[in-house]
């Protein structure tokens, strides 16, 4: 068993070195303009990456100041549309009444990236098409080939397969660590974390 342990993590170091630092510059560019502007960021993830996306969330708006917010987060809008209107389009609707605009970044958090052929994540795929008809931003860390995120995206991490039998796990453990490398980048960051500000104060 101690070989497994081995091997997720010798996995997840090879993950790490082929990370495109060129993509998180990218994706850092995207926000740091939005901010300037004014804009806001929507951070859209189901399942596992719902929880990551609270998560983004969070960071978003105590540690770089911007505006954020995450559909999934408001369980009671989240099953009114589900259950009224269609899983379809459940982002879509929450990103209309939120008035999305031109000055917005929609940020997709995914293992697959949405499917519009197989009817994959769909709430994704109506929700990218919807920040592209309102010409809003659209980002991204996603992982196997990305799917309908990165073929649509104006910046997209993607996270590479190093084992098929891994893809969930290994992509969604890497939503938090790009994220966190994104809020704590210079460009964007703008309050310290608590840890680190006790630390310096001793």
């Amino acid at each position: 068993m101690n070989d497994f342990a081995e091997t997720y993590l010798r996995e997840s170091v090879e993950i790490l070195h082929s990370l495109s630092v060129d993509a998180v510059e990218k994706i850092v560019t995207v926000m740091a303009e939005a901010r300037r502007d004014g804009g806001r960021v929507f951070v859209l993830g189901v399942g596992g990456s719902a929880a990551s996306g609270s998560h983004l969330v969070n960071d978003l708006r105590k540690l770089t100041g911007m505006e954020a917010y995450c559909p999934t987060d408001n369980v009671s809008e989240l099953t009114a549309r589900t259950n009224d209107e269609g899983w379809e389009s459940v982002f879509s609707g929450w990103l209309r009444v939120s008035h999305l605009s031109n000055h917005d970044v929609i940020f997709v958090l995914s293992v697959g990236g949405g499917d519009a052929i197989r009817n994959i994540s769909p709430n994704l795929v109506r929700a990218i098409d919807y920040a592209k008809e309102v010409r809003a931003k659209v980002v991204g860390i996603v992982g196997r080939d990305g799917g309908y995120t990165a073929k649509n995206a104006d910046a997209v991490v993607l996270i590479p397969v190093v084992s098929p039998d891994r893809i969930t796990p290994h992509t969604e453990s890497m939503h938090s660590l790009v994220g966190h490398m994104i809020v704590s980048h210079p460009s964007l960051k703008a309050s310290g974390t608590k840890w680190e500000s006790v630390s310096n104060k001793n």
